[in-house]
């Protein structure tokens, strides 16, 4: 049973950011579907690597279309990025301290919020902005 299902109010507009955005629920949904099945621990090793992949992969194609097209809003949202890849690497190392009681929960709440925190409000913003700016560049 997953945790969330992907919808409109999810998608910013843009194909990339929208396809990074699919995986990141997916990999909430494959944590809760281990913990809902008493395997969180098997799997949060490889969800925590599989975020800071995406946070590294995902933030960068979304910082250089920032840069591109010179975002008005971008050092807020830099911040935001930042303060995710540093929760991330801050909960990888109590995994790897062997604090796993309540991790998995614990991540798999801190990634739903997030998602709809940062992509409904910062994420839409900057796809509406880029929607603009490539309507401006194309026409």
């Amino acid at each position: 049973m997953a945790l969330m299902e992907w919808n409109d109010k999810l998608s910013v507009g843009v194909d990339m950011i929208d396809g990074d955005h699919k995986r990141l629920v997916a990999m909430v949904n494959e944590l809760h579907d281990a913990v809902l099945q008493a395997r969180g621990k098997e799997v949060l090793g490889k969800v925590l690597d599989g975020l800071i992949s995406y946070t590294k992969t995902h933030f960068g194609r979304e910082e250089v279309e920032m840069a591109k097209f010179k975002y008005p809003k971008a050092p807020d949202h830099l911040r935001e990025h930042a303060a995710l890849a540093k929760q991330v690497l801050d909960v990888q190392a109590k995994y790897k301290a062997g604090n796993t009681a309540v991790l998995s929960m614990e991540v798999m709440a801190f990634l739903r919020d997030w998602l709809l925190k940062h992509i409904q409000h910062s994420d839409k913003a900057l796809g509406a902005f880029l929607i603009d700016q490539k309507k401006l560049k194309a026409g």
